[in-house]
């Protein structure tokens, strides 16, 4: 099922006026949408466009209502969607499905991914952004990156040679066609018991039923101390009672609901009730909506707070 294929594909063939699938489910098409199978088709892209942009499961992705206009690749076919494993190494294409991936890693008793599970994502895309949560990123596993530059050359990098920080890589200037991780040997029936811990905390605390790209803001780095308060009934005054600080990482869903955006809506588009950083789309909702909303949020969570939020969120506009 998983052996990555180098068999000759067919020619390559462009789609216009494509609609472009995302999880928020709404937003403009693509002029021009491409399938290429194999890293010589990639290549073949980047002559057509090196500003080509590749979309890889739509999770975490904002189309804005017109669309854009530079070439859209997906990555199809075994041979950007398989993967291998050799002992504790496992090479997978830059469009595999991480969440089947993980799966398939934690059935084998091969630790390193688990860590991942209820995120939902490419290989390529988890890689690009360093996709994680409050149990690990996949930086943590990977042992190499395999490329092609915009000129449609290849690149191999090292795992120390990749700038990987919180949600970033430095990796955005090319296009992964494959990536390399390293994992170890665990106890299968511990390994499950520990993946199916990190699903059952993020379908109790996040909103996964609905239509989201998942967490809409990065979790900010505090610049200056920053004290919380509540409302003490016996004192009738608000009191401190949590400090954080300057240089410490918060939650940007907490900070969502202590600033009382919970439930706030533009159009379509709502704070989820369930999890401040999550955005929720409606029948009807326009990308505006989403874009409007997040705009409100970060006002909201700055007036409150002095904390400016980065979208984690990826949106896409046109640009000619």
């Amino acid at each position: 099922m998983n052996a990555l294929d180098t068999a000759a594909p067919p020619s390559l063939e462009i789609e216009f006026d494509a609609p472009i699938p995302t999880w928020f489910g709404i937003g403009g098409k693509a002029d021009r949408l491409a399938r290429p199978r194999t890293p010589e088709q990639l290549a073949e892209c980047l002559r057509l466009d090196p500003n080509l942009k590749v979309l890889g499961d739509g999770a975490n992705l904002l189309v804005d209502d017109d669309g854009i206009s530079e070439l859209v690749v997906i990555l199809g076919g075994p041979r950007f969607t398989g993967w291998t494993i050799d002992g504790t190494s496992l090479r997978a294409g830059a469009g595999a499905n991480l969440p089947k991936l993980i799966n398939e890693t934690v059935r084998k008793g091969l630790a390193g991914l688990e860590s991942l599970g209820g995120i939902p994502a490419s290989v390529g895309g988890a890689v690009i952004m360093n996709a994680g949560g409050a149990f690990g990123q996949i930086a943590d596993a990977v042992a190499r990156v395999h490329a092609l530059d915009r000129q449609g050359r290849p690149v191999t990098l090292e795992r120390a040679q990749i700038a990987f920080d919180y949600r970033k890589s430095g990796l955005s200037n090319l296009v992964i066609t494959e990536v390399e991780f390293t994992l170890t040997q665990a106890d299968p029936v511990a390994l499950r018991e520990r993946h199916l811990e990190v699903m059952a905390y993020k379908k109790k605390t996040q909103p996964m039923a609905d239509k989201s790209a998942g967490c809409v803001f990065k979790n900010p780095t505090l610049t200056e101390e920053l004290t919380l308060e509540k409302l003490d009934p016996a004192a009738g005054q608000a009191t401190p009672f949590e400090v954080h600080r300057a240089g410490s990482r918060v939650s940007a869903g907490m900070l969502i609901d202590r600033a009382g955006l919970k439930g706030l809506r533009v159009g379509g588009a709502s704070v989820s009730p369930r999890h401040g950083n999550f955005i929720v789309t409606d029948a009807g909702a326009r990308a505006r909506d989403v874009i409007e909303l997040m705009d409100r949020v970060a006002l909201g969570v700055f007036a409150r707070f002095g904390v400016t939020l980065q979208p984690e969120v990826v949106i896409w506009r046109r640009t000619r």
